[in-house]
């Protein structure tokens, strides 16, 4: 596997274990509807919580969650709609974006809950 794509899958971990430890209870990781996905889904006070993790090496050229464009975004909307539909979500929810970017043996983490609204179709 690509070097960028073990780094991925080390900064989802430890994106889970940052959530665990506020008290999140993950529901699904890398939960599909066709081409989409949704990183991290989870629950916590009632709220569902959908989470795109973004993980860089460096944040040099840009920080993880500018990597968020708009068409992603309407993605993860897109795959959030089908999630709440097919286990018959009845509260609210939320995106959030968790960014990773590791320092030597550590990671610095940025949880920014809320990070963005469902975009008008």
């Amino acid at each position: 596997m690509a070097e960028h794509n073990d780094l991925g899958l080390l900064g989802e971990k430890r994106a889970q274990d940052y959530l665990l430890s506020k008290g999140y209870h993950i529901l699904h990781c890398n939960w599909k509807f066709g081409y989409l996905e949704l990183d991290i889904v989870a629950e916590k006070d009632g709220w569902l919580v959908v989470v795109e993790v973004k993980t860089r090496s460096t944040e040099t050229f840009e920080h993880p969650e500018e990597a968020i464009t708009l068409r992603k975004i309407k993605n993860i909307v897109s795959a959030a709609h089908e999630y709440i539909f097919k286990y018959d979500w009845q509260g609210e929810t939320r995106f959030d974006v968790i960014s990773v970017i590791p320092h030597g043996e550590l990671f610095y983490i940025d949880h920014i809950e809320d990070a963005f609204l469902s975009p008008v179709n």
